[in-house]
């Protein structure tokens, strides 16, 4: 018997007469807002990037400062405070992807185990409600908890886990650890929202079928729930692996102080230090495109090594 001919569905080249133009209309004119909105402050702004291979001067413009190449560049790797920058602003930025990334994956599974529909939905509001607070207010409440008359310190010597209280803020061993606290208090919740969809979407069938061949909980989650999960957490990897170098700025730039000056500091910081505070725009703007370089690389590579093992990618 023969096989039936499949036949490609072959979708209409749409034809832009003046007639569907007028039909159009509201949507190609919000397209072009947008548009306009990408490239004016997206791609307009990277013309300031010749700051880089100038020595700028507010008075002699952006166009009338004298062309130095690489000298800001070179003055950069040659500073040990900007390296030194660098590798706080990688451990901290690796520390951050690794904490929030897994907590929000785990955060959303547990949420999706709760059998109570009211108590899930008190949590998942309590849990996003510290995305909304700025840096600000969670770094003053870190700062009042963590502090030698704080919460903390008083549980751990009411326990005798401590004799004295531990300035957590004049010892660097603490710093990278507090920031990744503070991360992952302040966006778990809200991380977790893209994963409880992803998990809704997951046919129910597949769970009643695993229960009746006599698969609990754990089963569950690591045949079906994780599994299912697998190209959502690839994608978002992905994109927040070119985030490493923003470690951030706020928490570290408020929290820090000279006792841990050492590991405190990242490249924001010394953007801001060298741009602003010494007038140095030429070389706040070569640190500024060292780390957007670095950031393009790194997802080039990760969407590199998942198309050559097969993973979901993003291009």
């Amino acid at each position: 018997m023969a096989k039936p001919k499949t036949q490609m569905i072959v979708q209409p080249k749409v034809k832009w007469s003046a007639k569907e133009v007028k039909r159009q209309w509201p949507l190609l004119v919000w397209a072009g807002i947008f548009f306009a909105y990408g490239i004016l402050f997206y791609y307009v702004p990277l013309a300031g990037w010749l700051m880089a291979f100038k020595n700028y001067k507010p008075k002699t413009g952006l166009l009338g400062s004298k062309w130095i190449g690489l000298d800001k560049f070179k003055f950069l790797f040659s500073d040990k405070n900007f390296l030194l920058d660098i590798r706080n602003t990688l451990a901290m930025g690796v520390l951050n992807l690794a904490a929030t990334f897994i907590m929000a994956i785990l955060f959303a599974i547990l949420l999706n185990e709760l059998k109570s529909k009211g108590g899930k939905r008190v949590v998942q509001t309590i849990s996003y409600l510290p995305h909304f607070l700025s840096w600000i207010i969670v770094t003053g409440i870190l700062h009042d908890a963590l502090s030698s008359s704080g919460i903390i310190n008083e549980i751990l010597t009411k326990f005798h886990l401590i004799k004295m209280p531990i300035n957590f803020f004049a010892e660097t061993k603490y710093f990278w650890p507090i920031v990744a606290f503070a991360n992952v208090w302040k966006e778990t919740g809200w991380n977790a929202i893209i994963y409880l969809a992803a998990i809704t979407s997951i046919d129910p069938n597949l769970y009643e079928a695993a229960e009746i061949d006599g698969a609990g909980r754990w089963a569950k989650i690591r045949h079906i729930t994780l599994p299912s999960l697998r190209p959502t957490i690839m994608i978002l990897l992905l994109m927040n692996i070119g985030w490493v170098l923003n470690a951030g700025f706020e928490v570290q730039y408020i929290l820090g102080n000279g006792l841990v000056k050492r590991v405190s500091e990242t490249i924001d910081i010394y953007t801001l230090t060298w741009g602003i505070s010494q007038n140095d725009y030429s070389l706040g703007t070569a640190a500024g495109i060292f780390r957007s370089l670095v950031s393009i690389a790194l997802i080039l590579i990760a969407n590199g090594i998942a198309k050559k093992t097969g993973e979901t990618k993003l291009f």
